[in-house]
């Protein structure tokens, strides 16, 4: 098998339009959850979410293809030109039939299906736009990417709720490491941040109306974000040989299905994704030293994964530090995997470990390190990123130092 590499990233995202600006504010501890800015907010419960200030569509994109982007794909094509660019991939000749796409998302085009709902219910037109399906498909992100840098090789994209990104970037690698391709562009995008998208959120009664807490006793349930996290994952030889920067190296991922509940999350069914990620790297689990956490500021998911790792890692959970950066970030939902990655290679590369914000009352049912609130300066060799999803769908990647 083939070693697989990580040669570029890009991203935008509550907390920074590019990697540079993400990580100093996951250093700081910087919160980028504040009240949305949207229309209809006073209809609203939740007035409160992690959005992508100071953005102005105009600004990157023509007005033709402003016609065809949801803001979803928008995030994802200005993450995966930054991803590309470092990189400095070039996918010609026969590279650009070995190099493909593989993105996740939810909601996908929520935001254009929002608009013309509100455009053929609300104010009564008769027509929409002739290019409204490929602007709402979910694959209209994976497709737009592939056309604007010629990757004609395996191209789609993952919908598994919250665990869309890392289930996309765990195929991306298991392609590059099988030989099926040489580069995959990968990743994942969420814009959900309209009236539509908060109300039906809201009927589930797990949203905060003031903060992200996650582990904290005090916390009072998930905020949401939005944007996108696009990276390169590569052949190691193919980077070796054209002299590209490594960023990590990925070395594991694992899957699986809790089989149980619609909403509910599982401990076995957590526990196997997070064991069944190490097996995949052959490593021992005292050489994880960091675990991103899906950490979504809700008592059952909180609770779950804390079992869930103290299952697998015994008396080593004690001694790993575990944070959830959606306490800055938000929930980007199905692109929230893709931004939480970087936390981990920052992590391996950087020896910093992003913090938990807003971390005010120790829970005894999650007594783990969570690095709160304050970010950690620490030398680590391997990193989990995990993510667990409505309808108990679960992808663990892991990360080493390169």
């Amino acid at each position: 098998m083939k070693r697989v590499v990580i040669t570029g990233a890009g991203t935008i995202n509550p907390l920074g339009h590019d990697v540079p600006a993400t990580l100093e504010a996951m250093r700081e501890g910087r919160c980028g959850i504040g009240p949305l800015d949207i229309r209809d907010v006073d209809r609203l419960a939740i007035q409160i979410g992690g959005q992508v200030r100071d953005y102005d569509e105009h600004v990157h994109f023509n007005r033709q293809q402003i016609a065809l982007y949801d803001r979803f794909t928008q995030f994802t094509l200005l993450a995966a030109r930054q991803a590309i660019d470092q990189s400095g991939l070039r996918p010609v000749g026969e590279l650009a039939n070995r190099a493909g796409v593989v993105l996740g998302t939810s909601g996908g085009g929520l935001t254009t299906q929002d608009e013309n709902y509100r455009a053929v219910y609300e104010e009564g037109k008769n027509r929409v736009h002739p290019f409204i399906v490929p602007k709402l498909m979910n694959n209209a992100a994976a497709s737009h990417v592939s056309m604007e840098w010629n990757l004609r090789g395996p191209s789609f994209t993952v919908a598994t709720a919250c665990a869309s990104s890392n289930h996309a970037m765990g195929l991306a690698f298991q392609m590059v490491r099988s030989g099926m391709a040489t580069a995959m562009v990968t990743g994942g995008s969420e814009s959900m941040l309209c009236f539509g998208g908060i109300k039906a959120w809201e009927g589930l009664r797990v949203m905060s109306r003031d903060a992200c807490r996650p582990f904290s006793a005090n916390r009072s349930g998930m905020v949401q974000g939005e944007g996108a996290g696009v990276f390169v994952f590569e052949d190691y030889d193919h980077a070796r040989a054209r002299g590209a920067e490594m960023l990590a190296e990925v070395i594991g991922f694992a899957m699986s299905s809790d089989a149980s509940d619609i909403v509910m999350p599982s401990k076995q069914g957590a526990a196997r994704a997070i064991a069944g990620a190490i097996a995949d790297a052959g490593v021992p689990k005292e050489a994880v030293g960091y675990i991103n956490a899906h950490g979504t500021g809700t008592a059952a998911n909180d609770k779950t994964e804390s079992a869930a790792v103290a299952d697998v890692f015994g008396r080593h959970a004690d001694r790993l530090m575990l944070s959830s950066t959606k306490s800055m970030h938000g929930h980007l939902i199905g692109g929230t995997g893709a931004v939480e990655l970087l936390a981990c290679i920052m992590a391996v590369r950087d020896g910093v470990i992003a913090p938990t914000i807003g971390y005010e009352e120790p829970d005894p049912e999650c007594a783990l390190d969570v690095v709160p609130n304050v970010a950690r300066e620490a030398k680590v060799d391997v990193v989990l990123s995990n993510a667990f999803a409505f309808g108990g769908l679960n992808a663990v990647i892991a990360l080493r130092g390169i």
